[in-house]
């Protein structure tokens, strides 16, 4: 792929944040499950998230209050709310992966960069500001009404820009989130960052991999 976009669009989390929410919740409850149960545990945690953002748009807090009380009960475990807050409040303070701030700066000064997250707005600011690159938009799930993988948020993205499917390159870590839904959208353009965290996607999806953002700057002629 070399490929001159209108605008690079890009996942947030997991993608050029590190996501370690997986973590939070293991600090929680270390030591209540044995540790096979336990890498489920966080397993469900997981699955139950993307289960939660299917629905209509809510505060992303219950999102985490709904996924985590989901797992604690397929476990066994007392579900406090106090819990969901500690994982709510980690959010914001999460900084970057290491190739990130360089290589998107590098990549920002040539082509517009957007980000379409699902985040809230009391905590994306906070996020972005540690990548120290320049971004042209920030839009939110709570802007769009709407989490990804659901298409309105993509709808919304390309409403505020003012573009079609076909102008931008589309950028995630995170096959179900965004790969799968950004090409039901004809966003033919799409890199898959292979982090290590999720399964590859099938290649009938037409992506362009790379290992992480330093990858980037040569797949749009940089």
């Amino acid at each position: 792929m070399t490929f001159r976009p209108k605008y690079i669009t890009f996942d947030c989390y997991g993608t050029l944040t590190y996501f370690p929410m997986h973590q939070v919740a293991y600090d929680i409850y270390e030591g209540q499950l044995p540790p096979e149960q336990m890498r489920l545990f966080i397993k469900n945690f997981s699955d139950y998230r993307f289960d939660e953002v299917l629905a209509n748009w809510k505060p992303y807090k219950q999102v985490i209050q709904s996924s985590l009380q989901r797992a604690c009960k397929r476990h066994g475990l007392t579900f406090q709310d106090e819990h969901a807050q500690r994982v709510y409040d980690a959010i914001p303070t999460w900084g970057p992966h290491a190739d990130v701030p360089h290589a998107l700066t590098r990549v920002g000064k040539k082509i517009p960069l957007v980000i379409l997250s699902n985040a809230m707005n009391e905590h994306i600011q906070s996020n972005v500001d540690k990548l120290q690159a320049p971004f042209h938009k920030i839009y939110t799930a709570q802007d769009a009404g709407a989490y990804k993988p659901r298409l309105a948020a993509y709808e919304y993205m390309l409403d505020q820009l003012g573009c079609a499917p076909e102008e931008i390159l589309h950028v995630s870590a995170n096959p179900r989130y965004d790969i799968f839904s950004a090409d039901d959208m004809g966003i033919k353009n799409k890199v898959f960052v292979n982090r290590g965290h999720e399964p590859r996607p099938n290649e009938a999806y037409s992506f362009a991999e790379i290992r992480d953002i330093n990858g980037l700057p040569a797949l749009v002629g940089l």
